[in-house]
């Protein structure tokens, strides 16, 4: 069974890739819609066995290499951790290959759709049931290269193939620390196998090594690898770039990335590896710092995008954040938690944009929409549920799982937790007034598109609806029942067993009241106070905007990181490159290579060209010289 849940994506992805053409496009939809759905259900099985009976097991499925110390096995580890991830990527995953069929409805090229995402979730499972990093690291690069596919799939756009290039570079940049970080556990171990890595941490606590000619602590330096290869897969700050711009790709990839897949494993390497963090203090304080940093910046740049999809993608980039700095205050369950919530919600509201783009016609800015609630009623409730859930509204999902981060920042009791805390609050009412804001002028107000007819808007299909309507069910109730599992007294229980590492258990106390309750009223609040920015008095919003001209110029430009990795990086490699053409290619190699060669041969036949002057006198003449040459020669001898 549990075999069957990696091997029936990657028989989807086989069918539909090199057989589509042959069995239809139809039958495509169907057979990997089918065969991963199918794995979705035996994953609920297992998470089941998982809360039940404890359940734990290392399946090896193959011998991969074997040489010398370095074992490493294809493998599929089940335990908690996994189990919950294997839920969170198929459930998402067939839910998004149901509403693809009626998304991706006009396509030409569905079959080559279809496979390029059962091939995603298929890297991805790999990813997430590894016992060893080399394992991790093939499902890591795996999903990399699956989302260069699905998000320059429309490959006819120039912005599609660059947004694709952009993200396949900025990961391979995280992706370089990764690799060093497992060079580094092997080269100190000996092995790459998680438990017998993990069983090593605590005798090389003291163990220093030179590192750029400084002395660094090789727990520490091993960690800070590691979170780099995170940094760059889950998007956070100085490598977040390629995030916004993978919204070129089709609706249902944004969906699958940004909910439940790729950028969620990075929070997932973090957790896997809590028995290395937690006996790395400056490791977790960067992580910590990182992603309340990455939570809060993500939050005031959606605040003036105007892009339905980039908006929601910045919102992914913010709850991230708040994932990332759980971590580091040591509440990996919460972190967990927060992922396994923000699965069902986020994965709703792309969804649900996909359901406004395909009513408008491919329309995606926010201002180009408006008044359409009565036309789009089952969309416009769902979106509301997921936004909602989004915000932390009292008693939905996310006001589960992103209280109780804020809750456990604040109880670290240290001063990087305090800090930790107050800026998860204040982001969390940021995230509360752009998404409001993206509701508003979404759905109410006055229409505002004039190239399409308000009555020419349209409800989506029942197989785009029904994956929004299960996924509002997770949105709703998700955090309600499973926050005693996940959470527990005090943060730990039994459902977790080994699969995360407590070094000092987490606080049992309380906060004061008045912290529980500032951040739902803060949720609250924002909701009057966006209708009436966005709907009731828009020339505010605008008067605000104006008067605070270079703020809104350096939020509406993303604090100008593109542009200044396009001076530093961009500019000066090109400047670089032509150089070494111009120089190096060009005059020397070619200057004195096959150019330089074929110049000489040149000159040297437009020399000797003028020896044939077809006069016989000269003819007799060099060989009256070649023959004095030749006697001198022989009498000198």
């Amino acid at each position: 069974m549990e075999i069957s849940i990696i091997a029936l994506p990657l028989i989807s992805s086989i069918i539909a890739g090199f057989f589509g053409k042959f069995i239809g496009d139809r039958n495509s939809e169907i057979i990997t819609s089918f065969l991963v759905t199918i794995s979705a259900i035996l994953s609920l099985l297992v998470l089941y066995e998982v809360i039940v009976n404890q359940y734990q097991e290392n399946i090896i499925i193959a011998t991969w290499i074997n040489s010398g110390t370095l074992d490493v096995n294809w493998s599929m580890k089940i335990d908690s951790l996994s189990a919950v991830m294997l839920v969170v990527v198929t459930l998402i995953s067939s839910l998004v290959h149901i509403y693809s069929i009626g998304y991706m409805s006009h396509d030409p090229h569905k079959p080559r759709f279809m496979a390029y995402l059962s091939l995603f979730t298929f890297a991805m499972l790999m990813l997430v049931t590894s016992d060893n990093f080399i394992q991790l690291f093939f499902g890591w690069e795996g999903v990399g290269l699956c989302s260069y596919f699905l998000i320059g799939f429309w490959f006819k756009k120039d912005t599609a193939n660059s947004a694709a290039i952009k993200a396949f570079v900025v990961n391979r940049v995280g992706d370089f620390g990764f690799a060093l970080g497992i060079f580094l556990i092997f080269y100190l171990f000996g092995t790459v196998n998680y438990s017998e890595v993990f069983e090593q941490i605590p005798m090389i606590i003291d163990k220093n090594l030179i590192f750029l000619g400084m002395e660094v602590n090789a727990i520490d330096l091993i960690c800070l690898f590691l979170f780099a290869g995170a940094m760059g897969k889950s998007a956070q700050i100085l490598l977040h770039t390629w995030l916004p711009d993978a919204m070129e790709g089709p609706t249902p990839v944004s969906a699958l990335i940004h909910a439940a897949t790729m950028v969620t494993a990075g929070v997932f390497l973090i957790v896997r590896c809590s028995p290395i963090y937690e006996y790395s203090d400056l490791a977790l304080n960067i992580i910590t710092i990182v992603g309340m940093s990455t939570a809060f910046f993500a939050a005031t740049v959606a605040l003036v995008q105007t892009d339905i999809k980039k908006i929601i993608a910045y919102s992914t980039c913010s709850q991230l954040g708040y994932m990332f700095f759980a971590a580091g205050v040591g509440a990996y369950n919460v972190a967990m938690f927060h992922l396994f919530t923000h699965a069902f919600f986020k994965a709703l509201l792309f969804l649900g944009s996909g359901s406004v783009i395909h009513a408008f016609k491919d329309e995606q800015n926010i201002n180009n929409m408006g008044g359409v609630w009565k036309k789009l009623p089952y969309t416009y409730t769902l979106m509301i549920i997921g936004t909602l859930a989004l915000t932390g509204f009292p008693f939905l999902s996310g006001f589960y799982s992103k209280d109780a981060i804020i809750e456990f920042a604040y109880l670290r009791g240290n001063t990087t937790g305090y800090y930790a805390a107050t800026i998860g609050i204040f982001t969390a009412f940021i995230t509360s007034i752009y998404s409001w804001r993206l509701m508003f002028k979404t759905f109410h107000g006055e229409y505002n598109n004039k190239n399409i007819k308000i009555e020419e808007t349209h409800e989506s299909p029942l197989v785009m609806l029904i994956p929004l309507v299960l996924l509002s069910v997770g949105a709703i109730f998700a955090g309600f029942i499973f926050k005693e599992l996940f959470i527990g007294y005090g943060g730990v229980n039994n459902f977790w067993q080994d699969s995360i590492f407590f070094l000092k258990p987490l606080s049992t106390e309380h906060p004061p009241f008045w912290f529980l309750i500032l951040t739902p009223i803060l949720v609250i609040l924002s909701i009057p106070i966006s209708y009436y920015l966005f709907i009731k008095n828009k020339n505010l919003s605008e008067l605000i905007a104006n008067n605070n001209k270079p703020l809104y110029l350096f939020l509406l430009n993303k604090w100008y990181f593109d542009e200044l990795y396009d001076l530093i990086f961009v500019k000066s490699s090109k400047k670089f490159g032509l150089f070494l053409w111009k120089f190096f290619d060009v005059k020397l190699i070619d200057g004195f290579g096959p150019d330089g060669i074929s110049i000489f041969i040149k000159k040297c036949s437009l020399k000797a060209k003028k020896i044939q002057s077809g006069y016989i006198y000269q003819y007799a003449f060099i060989m009256l010289l070649a023959f004095s040459a030749l006697l001198t020669f022989l009498i000198i001898k």
